[in-house]
């Protein structure tokens, strides 16, 4: 299965939704894992949810009658792009590491 990286905002919501939690619960549990970096917009985080409904990546819940708090969660095939981006992460880290090593070593033996 081909894997594009995830944007930031995707990565955080779809980690956010391991438990489920509503819009404005998602909001600040992806302030807080960023420690501030990444504040969604209601905006940016709506269109983000339609987008990973479609894709089949989250649920929405089925929500109390006179709620309008929909709930979401993390389907299987969404915790299976937060593993692959995780993988592909890593791999990002492992290279640059090397390639920095490699060239300061060099550096260091000149």
């Amino acid at each position: 299965m081909a894997h594009t990286a995830l944007t930031e905002a995707v990565y955080y919501i779809l980690l956010s939704l391991i438990e489920p939690m509503h819009g404005y619960g998602i909001m600040q549990n992806v302030e807080e894992l960023s420690n501030g970096r990444v504040k969604l917009a209601a905006g940016t985080l709506y269109g983000a949810i339609n987008t990973l409904l479609e894709k089949g990546w989250i649920v929405a819940l089925p929500g109390e009658k006179n709620s309008r708090k929909k709930q979401y969660q993390i389907t299987e095939e969404g915790k299976e792009m937060l593993r692959a981006e995780l993988l592909r992460l890593k791999e990002l880290m492992e290279n640059g590491n090397r390639i920095l090593e490699e060239e300061q070593n060099e550096k260091n033996h000149s």
